[in-house]
Parts: C-alpha cells; structure tokens; sequence
C-alpha cells in the first residue's frame, strides 16, 4: 500500500508511520509538511490514499483538499483532525473527503479508517455518524460557526489565534482589505459586534488549536 502523510508535525507523522508500518506489509509511505509539499508529491507519484490533517500551515487542509480533488478526483483522502469531529466533519465530507478520523482515536480506528477509505468505502466513527444522522434530522441547535463558508472559518480561527489581519493576509495571500472584509462578514453572520466576541466564541467553541 502506497500511503502519503500530510501533516506539518514530524512527530506525529513519525508515530502514524509506525503504527501503520506494523499492520500493512510493504507499506510505501511518503510525507508532506504543507500543502504545496502534498500537491507536489500527488502530482509525483501514484498513492493508493492520502491522509490529510485539517490544521496545515497557510491553505489549511480543506483548501489542499480541494486542490488535490481537482488534480486526482478519485485519490481517497482521509483527514485527520485534533478538533472535536462534528467541527468539521461535514465541510470535510461536502469538500470531497472519504474518511474523517480524530488524532486521539485508539491505533486500531486509525488503520480500520485507512483500510477502509483505501478500499473505495466511506469512514465515520460511531459518535460522528450520530451527530451527522441528527444534523440531518433537524438543524436545532447548530453552531453559529456552520453556516460560515471555509475561508470564513479559517479567517475566525486565526483570528482567535491572536493573528493579526496583516499576519493573516500574509498566510492566505490576500490583501489586509480582504481580510478586513472577511471580518465584517463574519461579524454580520454570527451577530456580534466586536472581533473580542468572535475569540470567545471561537475558544468557547474549540475552534483554536
């Protein structure tokens, strides 16, 4: 199985190698730190899936996502995330994701996930297939932060983070206006007043790493 990492932490592509190394015999596994280094490697080499972590550096990982459906739409991808499942899980899904798995999940989720996804099928925990089930059933209840596009989360994120808007278009590559417009956007959309409202609510929410 040819198997490529995406994920900017050497440490912890280190232990998902190894715990994968024992169960898959003649595992070929490549790495990546960042979305131009995943992009470059699926366009280098054939991959039998790509297990992408949801927090890169810069374009995050559903932006690289994106960009890797557009260059092999059939290439599974499995993302990996440290923030609670129902966070993202869906935009995950909606953007062209075939699994979606927590870090903290025990070594024995994480290669029944890659299995799983590698084989052509779909992978959701049981807890997350609860919470989708009931998203469907009804929309009571949801976050303020789900009806935000992806570039609008990822702008609130950062913006919890303590970036400022230069240091955020900097990462992005957008103009300082852009972000400043992305701001007001996300002020109108989750009804608050101040950008000190928007980091409570994003911490409160485990929106920040």
């Amino acid at each position: 199985m040819r198997i490529l990492l995406v994920e900017d932490h050497a440490i912890v592509r280190e232990g998902f190698r190894r715990i994968l190394s024992d169960v898959f015999q003649g595992l070929e596994c490549g790495e990546a730190g960042s979305g131009p280094e995943a992009l470059q490697q699926v366009r280098a080499k054939t991959w039998d899936i790509v297990v992408l972590d949801i927090s890169l550096p810069g374009r995050g990982g559903l932006e690289v996502l994106k960009d890797i459906r557009d260059i092999k739409p059939r290439l599974p991808i499995l993302m990996m995330t440290m923030y609670p499942e129902d966070q993202y899980a869906l935009r995950a899904f909606r953007a062209g994701a075939a699994g979606y798995i927590n870090k903290g999940s025990p070594p024995d989720e994480l290669v029944e996930a890659v299995r799983k996804v590698a084989g052509g099928g779909k992978y959701v925990s049981r807890s997350l297939a609860e919470h989708l089930a009931t998203n469907l059933v009804s929309d009571t209840g949801r976050p303020k932060h789900e009806i935000l596009s992806d570039r609008e989360l990822q702008v609130l994120r950062m913006l919890a983070a303590g970036k400022t808007v230069k240091e955020i278009g900097f990462e992005l590559h957008l103009s300082e206006k852009t972000v400043s417009t992305y701001r007001t956007r996300l002020l109108e959309k989750m009804e608050m007043r101040t950008t000190a409202e928007l980091v409570r609510y994003a911490i409160r929410s485990n929106l920040v790493d």
